[in-house]
């Protein structure tokens, strides 16, 4: 008799999105009806988990600051095995697979692994919580340049930050609640006017997202004295003065404030 083939496994890397299960793209939402295990980071908001149908085997690997479930070397081992058992794995991360979510190092070891591997793609949190916050990443009169920084990289005061913020620039920073102050006196230092608007986004395109708006030389004070919580992005630059959003200027913000920035929105 001959042997039956193994089963033919995949994994699926697909973005969650920013949070709101309504912006998970229809891929995603088909995907996690379909599939045998789903592997799903912290980011991943409960109401997107709520899709999976409760037959579906889940694995949750939530990575925390300076603390992780599963390391980054298991994580990969992990889909792997499971896609050779010849399951259907989607790998569900926060946002997009490939803007600050590793989505890249695992593709890369699926390949290695002779797997078949296939991207889907989600709004990344920069898009979708400045969206909801009525702030345009890029405006004709202010920006029309837009980068995003990772604020828990290695090194943070060694880089030069003058080229990414200021004038028709705008800088968003993912991860950058516990380095805020860190990173505000280093773009000061390295030219970017204190004055200049920012925006700070928690939990954003969730019911109970906030946004908070400041100057530079504020945003250490802000981050502490509003105690924001993570997931929040951090946004610099003329467009942030456009949000819609709470002031909360600190004293100290308002001697510094510019002609560029006023309080009365």
């Amino acid at each position: 008799m001959e042997k039956t083939p193994p089963l033919a496994g995949k994994l699926w890397l697909v973005g969650a999105g920013p949070g709101d299960p309504d912006l998970l793209t229809l891929r995603a939402a088909r995907l996690l009806t379909r599939a045998d295990l789903v592997v799903h980071d912290g980011l991943v908001s409960d109401d997107v988990l709520a899709l999976i149908p409760p037959d579906v085997e889940r694995v949750s690997v939530a990575k925390q600051r300076s603390r992780h479930s599963m390391r980054q070397e298991k994580i990969n081992e992990l889909l792997v095995r499971e896609a050779r058992a010849g399951k259907q794995v989607v790998r569900l991360k926060g946002g997009d697979p490939f803007i600050f979510g590793r989505g890249g190092e695992e593709l890369d070891a699926a390949r290695e692994a002779g797997i078949d591997c296939e991207v889907v793609p989600g709004i990344t949190a920069a898009a979708g919580c400045a969206a909801q916050a009525g702030l345009p990443l890029t405006h004709r009169a202010d920006a029309s340049a837009v980068s995003f920084v990772a604020g828990q990289c290695k090194d943070l005061t060694d880089q030069n930050w003058s080229g990414l913020a200021g004038h028709g620039r705008t800088l968003v920073i993912y991860m950058g609640l516990a380095t805020a102050s860190a990173i505000a006196d280093k773009l000061i230092t390295d030219g970017v006017s204190p004055g200049l608007p920012v925006a700070v986004i928690e939990r954003g395109t969730a019911a109970d997202a906030r946004v908070l708006r400041t100057l530079l030389t504020d945003l250490g004070d802000l981050v502490e004295r509003e105690a924001v919580k993570s997931p929040a992005l951090i946004v610099v630059g003329k467009v942030a003065a456009r949000a819609d959003a709470l002031d909360c200027l600190g004293a100290a913000a308002f001697t510094t404030s510019t002609r560029d920035f006023s309080c009365s929105f």
